[in-house]
């Protein structure tokens, strides 16, 4: 449920001789916000904000995030909660729903995604396509963005509820699996078809790593760890990707089109490829003869490029929330599986390192989820440039929860203003005068 109220308050801007009155408005978590909608329309000025650091874009009931307080709740349930007591379809029907699926739901969701979890021959085809050297997440954009050749159906902007509906759980159930098939495709293994006997996550694993003909046999430690972590990963609120799927769809774009988009702007290292750039840093201390206290002092050196990657955020300002709860995974997940990986045990001596030492703690430079989520992946044995491979299918939910409310609340084309900083109108030269 949406709420957001129009205070008495106003905020009074002056400009030269002239003021404007702007209301103050307060959402459910006593945010203000001050209305500026209407501030060009009366005084011709527009607001400067480059990076929309202090802008709000929408009115939003889907995630609240108080990066001060350390809190992250989707739809009023903590964070805390969903990990610890959901599965990651329950929590997928709550964004884009709004509330918790019954067990009829539930059970009806889990089905339906099972009966889409297939693709077309040509999709093979194009899959094969692509040059060796293509990276995993250009071929998940470029691959999802071609499913509405599947149902063009989807490109009907007015389409019902129904279509709707359909395309999201043909989403649900294809770009796990267009995952799977792209990370197969670069270990140089055939594809394997998905197992309906199986669940969700234990699905994705199967389709991951099964070998054609042999018995696989899902490890529960690892599919509770992959739940919990793509849970973490579900909605951010108005992050750079999800941002990027409510403005091509606020355009009417098909949500194919929109979760491409989304899919591209997560690919960039300073949104979803954090986790790969923590890996890479153990892989370069490690190869520098392991010595953790000679990086953390460089991290300290104000003169040192050198940056501790999977620490802090921007958001958050406490410990992320997210951290506290992946770390115990990550624990039970290395324990479990046994890893002899000389990089992990120099991750485990960077984290007790950041979080006992008094430089770290003052700037409250906290291992983040990403220095977690990395470990993980690293431990199952997925390939660094699949990393935001894995950010995308659990961040899947929140997008598709974003574009819904943006099209049910019939926010308009998104399109920025500026401020003009070229030329002012000066005479053409002709060529032989240049």
């Amino acid at each position: 449920m949406s709420k957001i109220a129009e205070l008495n308050e106003t905020v009074e801007l002056k400009i030269g001789e002239n003021s404007y009155s702007l209301p103050v408005i307060v959402g459910t978590e006593n945010e203000r916000g001050i209305d500026i909608s209407k501030l060009r329309g009366s005084s011709k000025y527009i607001t400067l904000d480059p990076g929309f650091k202090n802008t709000g874009s929408t009115r939003s009931a889907i995630t609240f995030l108080n990066g001060e307080d350390g809190v992250l709740r989707h739809r009023g349930y903590s964070i805390d909660d969903l990990t610890d007591k959901a599965s990651f379809l329950e929590v997928a029907y709550l964004v884009i729903h709004g509330e918790l699926p019954s067990a009829a739901q539930l059970e009806s969701l889990e089905q339906r995604v099972k009966e889409a979890t297939t693709l077309d021959t040509s999709m093979e085809t194009l899959l094969n396509a692509f040059p060796t050297t293509s990276h995993p997440m250009g071929i998940l954009a470029a691959t999802i963005g071609s499913l509405h050749g599947y149902h063009p159906e989807s490109l009907d902007p007015y389409s019902d509820e129904s279509v709707k509906e359909q395309t999201m759980i043909q989403l649900l159930a294809k770009l796990p699996m267009l995952a799977a098939w792209i990370y197969r495709r670069g270990a140089g293994k055939g594809y394997i078809a998905a197992n309906p006997d199986l669940g969700y996550i234990e699905n994705f694993l199967y389709m991951m790593y099964a070998e054609e003909g042999q018995p696989y046999e899902v490890d529960h430690a690892v599919a509770n760890a992959l739940n919990k972590l793509l849970i973490l990963h579900v909605d951010h609120e108005q992050n750079c990707s999800a941002s990027t799927v409510r403005i091509v769809g606020s355009s009417h774009a098909n949500l194919f089109g929109s979760i491409s988009a989304g899919i591209n702007a997560l690919w960039g290292p300073l949104h979803g490829g954090a986790n790969q750039k923590v890996i890479e840093m153990l892989e370069s201390i490690q190869q520098d003869g392991g010595d953790t206290e000679k990086w953390l002092n460089k991290a300290k050196d104000k003169s040192d490029p050198f940056r501790l990657m999977g620490f802090g955020h921007r958001v958050y300002k406490n410990f992320d929330p997210r951290a506290r709860i992946i770390k115990k995974s990550a624990d039970e997940v290395l324990e479990k599986l046994n890893i002899d990986d000389p990089a992990l045990p120099i991750a485990k001596q960077l984290e007790e390192a950041a979080l006992n030492d008094e430089y770290f703690a003052a700037r409250k430079l906290y291992p983040n989820v990403d220095f977690y989520s990395g470990i993980i992946y690293r431990a199952l044995g997925i390939p660094t440039d699949m990393f935001t491979v894995m950010f995308a299918i659990g961040r899947l939910p929140g997008w598709m929860a974003q574009w819904k409310e943006m099209r049910d609340n019939g926010d308009p084309i998104g399109r920025p203003r500026q401020v003009y900083t070229g030329y002012t109108a000066r005479p053409f030269v002709e060529k032989e005068n240049r």
